[in-house]
């Protein structure tokens, strides 16, 4: 076989894939994964060095032109099929997460129930099931400022927002590709759309536990609040009340289109109930809920430069993923969960994938063992809630908190709660479903 020229300008025997014609797979060289790794790292250091600089989407838009171009140009050269098969993964991930944003943001829960540690543990139980049904960005707009309302009276209430981080904007989002963006984009590479009903097991232990542990915390922190205070609480109270009801029937609507059609009918259908959403909601509603199109575009930004940049990744996994020595179910759940922590969720699910798909498993589903796939699928979701950057709605979370004037901890503290609650669970985890 002839040497053929690699992309970084180096001459390799038998490389795998310098021309598209040729029917090998292309595979880049390793110095290609510098843009996926500079854009994770984007993500993850930059609204904590220069946040001023981190709040404009347009800057954000920038950093993934810059990095996400390199790739673009190297792909549209080698491999140009796989840039119109990512282009097609990209938008029909934008259009699910902004259809679901745009209809749970059409949802108003207004209200003042007494703040009962009852009362809250039932907040985080609904939302750890609203959040595989509607997302755990729809579930944490829905439930975050009736919850904080609900607690206006207590002093004591960093802990609950943190739990429902813990819960409502992770670890509940995990039976369903609706519930968070890795186990979409899995659904999107193959992944039945009912499989991940598999993890309701994995789903009701961790849950479980976080509940437990929210339930028996807040019955302390609820008997060190001040009697006047719970006084006042007791008296100020409002049912609770649902605005723009006609959003729930389009929730449905979302959810049926994603189980049931194939793309592009898809995509249009969810389009099309979003623009319903937005023509049918009371101005009022969206008011009152603050709604603006500003998360969805950061999330539409990162997300295209992450999308591009990850593909010479995923490429260098899928050759050369079973040399790292990640084989078995324990070690993909802790891997992928870690690195989740940190970093983005949904590519480091993807990655995780590429590299179980290259140690020919036995192909039970998209090329890989239901135990394996579980694995990363848990760790993906259930770590994102290990730091305030591990998912998405995390800051969103915190930042409405602070918004009303909530005290929360720093990204140190935050991670004193989560080492002490969240690490244990998973440990449990591990014992019972990957040892």
């Amino acid at each position: 076989m002839l040497p053929r020229a690699s992309p970084g300008g180096e001459m390799h025997e038998g490389r795998a894939a310098s021309w598209p014609m040729t029917g090998i797979p292309f595979v880049p060289a390793l110095a290609w994964v510098t843009p996926f790794v500079t854009m994770l790292l984007a993500i993850a250091l930059l609204p904590l060095a220069v946040p001023r600089f981190w709040e404009s989407n347009a800057r954000k838009l920038v950093v993934s032109a810059l990095l996400g171009l390199p790739v673009l140009v190297l792909y549209a050269r080698y491999d140009p099929s796989a840039l119109v098969h990512t282009g097609h993964d990209y938008v029909s991930f934008i259009v699910l997460l902004g259809s679901l944003f745009v209809v749970s943001g059409g949802i108003l829960v207004t209200g003042d129930l007494e703040a009962s540690p009852r009362t809250n543990t039932a907040f985080l139980a609904a939302g750890a099931v609203l959040a595989s049904l509607i997302g755990t960005t729809g579930a944490s707009v829905l439930l975050i400022r009736p919850l904080l309302s609900t607690n206006q009276e207590r002093r004591h209430v960093a802990h609950t927002v943190v739990f429902f981080i813990f819960i409502v904007s992770n670890t509940g989002g995990c039976l369903t590709p609706l519930g968070d963006p890795p186990l979409f984009l899995g659904y999107l590479r193959g992944v039945p759309f009912t499989w991940t009903l598999r993890l309701a097991p994995h789903w009701l232990l961790v849950n479980g536990l976080l509940l437990a542990v929210y339930a028996s915390w807040d019955r302390r922190a609820h008997a060190r609040e001040a009697k006047a205070a719970l006084a006042r609480d007791r008296t100020d109270r409002r049912p609770l009340r649902i605005s723009g009801k006609r959003n729930l029937v389009l929730l449905l609507g979302l959810i049926a289109s994603v189980a049931a059609l194939a793309s592009p009918y898809r995509e249009l259908l969810m389009l099309a109930v979003a623009g319903i959403s937005l023509a049918a909601t009371p101005k009022v509603v969206h008011e009152e809920n603050r709604f603006t199109f500003h998360a969805i575009g950061e999330v539409a930004a990162l997300f295209a430069g992450i999308f591009l940049t990850m593909l010479p990744a995923l490429d260098i996994l899928h050759a050369r993923g079973a040399s790292l020595g990640i084989t078995t179910p324990r070690q993909f759940f802790w891997a992928a969960g870690l690195l989740s922590s940190f970093l983005d969720n949904a590519p480091t699910y993807l990655t995780f994938l590429a590299i179980a798909q290259s140690l020919g498993l036995p192909a039970q589903v998209v090329g890989v063992t239901h135990e394996v796939l579980a694995a990363i699928s848990a760790g993906a979701v259930f770590m994102g809630a290990n730091t305030y950057i591990g998912n998405g709605p995390n800051f969103m979370v915190r930042a409405i908190a602070e918004e009303r004037g909530l005290r929360m901890p720093s990204f140190g503290g935050y991670m004193l709660y989560s080492g002490a609650v969240l690490i244990p669970c998973f440990a449990l985890v591990t014992l019972v479903f990957f040892r």
